[in-house]
């Protein structure tokens, strides 16, 4: 049974301008192109203007974000709220979602331990990126990770590659790629998380001058 949607609260960055979702909750929750829906509590699809200039990518959702059914509610997503505005980009200007729609795990005693989708999951799910993508039509997308990187651009490449490299879309929309937040949550140390979080800054203060720029 699929857990209630919460109302957005009011300092919820992604939904502030409310124009819900890029296709019905429900269409997900009867999707079988893979086997994730069997484990996973619902389908989490983006949320965020359908006006945006942005489209932000990311893996897939998390176990806050399975149980919410809502994307980036975890402390991934708080730090990704962060850094956002420390880019100084308005929340109107995107729309964030997850290459992969449902919760890829491992059970571990009572808790449930993230687990990369498949090749293959994220192929099935492609289905539903490419409709959030026609749908929002973004100026440009920031893919989150190697996951949401692979699924953007159709081949493998190192964040450490592909950022700066000018990538594109099969569409035609440039890509920007950036770190996931969550590597800056296991960096090691101080140091290491403050590198990647200023690396995820400038990555989206390129990717809002790009938007920008394209006349939006």
């Amino acid at each position: 049974m699929a857990v209630k949607r919460p109302p957005p609260g009011g300092d919820d960055l992604f939904t502030a301008a409310g124009e819900g979702d890029a296709f019905d909750r429900e269409d997900l929750n009867r999707c079988r192109r893979c086997d994730l829906w069997k484990h996973a509590t619902q389908g989490v699809p983006g949320e965020g203007s359908h006006k945006a200039r942005i489209l932000l990518v990311g893996e897939q959702p998390g176990d806050e974000e399975d149980v919410a059914g809502r994307p980036f509610v975890g402390p991934a997503g708080r730090l990704l709220r962060e850094l956002i505005e420390r880019a100084g980009i308005d929340p109107e200007l995107v729309f964030i979602t997850n290459a992969v729609k449902h919760f890829s795990f491992e059970p571990r005693g009572k808790r449930r331990i993230h687990k990369t989708p498949t090749q293959r999951e994220v192929a099935a799910c492609q289905y539903w990126l490419q409709q959030e993508i026609t749908r929002i039509k973004p100026k440009v997308i920031v893919t989150l990770g190697a996951t949401a990187l692979g699924a953007i651009v159709g081949k493998r490449m190192s964040i450490t590659d592909a950022r700066g490299a000018g990538l594109r879309h099969i569409s035609g929309v440039q890509v920007v790629a950036t770190y996931h937040p969550s590597a800056a949550l296991r960096a090691p140390d101080d140091e290491e998380r403050a590198r990647i979080a200023d690396a995820i800054v400038d990555d989206l203060v390129r990717a809002a001058k790009l938007a920008a720029a394209k006349g939006a």
